[in-house]
């Protein structure tokens, strides 16, 4: 069974799903199972690329950047989006990204507490949650 915003990903041809709504069947493509995806939250380097760094700006509004060291953005290693979810899980935002740009999008009208997710095009999925 499926839950609410979980990703999926297919090894063959790199399709990333989100699911919707919830529902009892198995997501496939390529005819073969997807593979959900768990975020991850920690940087085993150590340099905290990845993870989402949370911050208000002076007009309220939530600024979300990839890692405490800027992510690179080149072609070849980038962000290809960030997600913002509230913990009740009523409001998600959602930011592409495409290389040379910055790693970070702000989100308007999300409250409470946060949980940002980040796609690396190399690293994969990765979470942050927001302290406020």
């Amino acid at each position: 069974m499926t839950k609410r915003l979980e990703m999926y990903r297919c090894e063959i041809c790199g399709n990333l799903v989100q699911v919707i709504l919830e529902g009892e069947g198995e997501l496939v493509c390529c005819g073969k199972p997807m593979i959900l995806l768990n975020a991850k939250d920690k940087d085993a380097e150590g340099l905290e690329k990845h993870i989402p760094v949370f911050r208000k700006t002076e007009d309220g509004k939530l600024e979300i950047r990839v890692g405490s060291v800027p992510h690179p953005m080149s072609k070849e290693h980038y962000i290809m989006f960030i997600e913002t979810i509230s913990d009740d899980k009523s409001q998600v935002y959602l930011g592409y990204l495409q290389p040379e740009m910055e790693a970070k999008i702000l989100a308007e009208n999300i409250t409470g507490n946060v949980t940002a997710r980040e796609y690396c095009n190399i690293h994969g999925l990765w979470e942050g949650k927001s302290d406020k």
